[in-house]
């Protein structure tokens, strides 16, 4: 079991400098921003290995407007040699990985355009991987998308969908249960069709939940994961109370991680916390389940 979080270190203070907008796209400024971003990624995975936070999505904002027709500069090639470099790290430190495309990307999308942008999407996150030399335990996670007024027929489309997509993209994908539209049992579906391992968000269960508690939940999802995927993915948040339903918590609730670590056994997975605070609740969820015997020390 790794724990980690995702996209940004709000300790070390490492993030893009300034706004990059299509009006101002220049290579010039794509080089700049890359660098950036690689060097930054470089400092955040060197803070995580030395507190031994061994599980990181990386943003995807890493290559700005690469899915976009304005960017058609070999990035993955100029930066050839960074991307190894951190890749070796990575599996250095026995780190696993994990990246989430924003919510426009919906393969089950009505629109042909909106299908076509969000396989592009998808290519580049997977490129990113695949540059970074890492196995297929790495993970690109999706959602179902919307339903558009016909459930059965939108679950129907991203099976579909989901077979046209590039196929080394699709070694990588993995699909997660939502808060409103798709529940665990609707991606179980899912699965069923494509193969595609099931990402289980424990919040999002307790919000949109398909009638399992948590320990037989654990024992359906985590089957869907083969060998090759690695160990199973868990998004974990609790709700934060007094805002609106599926709302993240500000900082880790205790009490509730703890009770999550314990419904959980025996399954070994590993868990991205979703929360405000980023990794200071993830140095604290470490030493909660410091005496926990699936955590890894690399």
């Amino acid at each position: 079991m790794k724990i980690g979080y995702p996209c940004i270190n709000t300790i070390i203070g490492c993030k893009n400098n300034r706004t990059f907008r299509l009006r101002s796209y220049t290579e010039k400024l794509l080089l700049e921003m890359i660098n950036n971003n690689l060097n930054c990624l470089s400092k955040i995975l060197r803070f995580n290995a030395k507190h031994n936070l061994l599980f990181f999505r990386i943003t995807s904002d890493l290559i700005p407007f690469a899915s976009h027709p304005i960017c058609s500069f070999n990035w993955e090639k100029h930066f050839e040699e960074q991307f190894l470099e951190i890749g070796n790290f990575i599996k250095k430190q026995n780190m696993r990985i994990s990246m989430h495309p924003d919510q426009f990307t919906l393969i089950n999308s009505l629109d042909e355009k909106i299908f076509a942008n969000s396989s592009r999407e998808i290519e580049y996150h997977s490129k990113v991987l695949d540059a970074l030399d890492l196995d297929l335990s790495a993970k690109i996670q999706i959602h179902i998308g919307g339903v558009y007024g016909n459930k059965k027929k939108s679950l129907s489309r991203f099976i579909e969908r989901f077979k046209k997509l590039d196929y080394v993209a699709r070694q990588r994908l993995v699909v997660e249960n939502d808060d409103k539209n798709y529940n665990l049992r609707d991606c179980l579906q899912v699965n069923a069709e494509t193969e595609i391992p099931v990402l289980f968000d424990t919040l999002h269960h307790e919000v949109n939940c398909s009638g399992e508690n948590l320990p037989e939940a654990f024992k359906l999802f985590t089957k869907t994961w083969k060998k090759k995927d690695g160990l199973a993915m868990v998004d974990y948040s609790s709700q934060n109370i007094g805002q609106r339903l599926g709302k993240h918590v500000e900082t880790i609730d205790v009490k509730h991680f703890r009770k999550l670590l314990k419904e959980s056994k025996p399954y070994d997975f590993d868990i991205m916390l979703e929360i405000k605070d980023k990794e200071t609740s993830a140095l604290s969820a470490m030493e909660i389940a410091s005496n926990d015997k699936r955590i890894s020390d690399a």
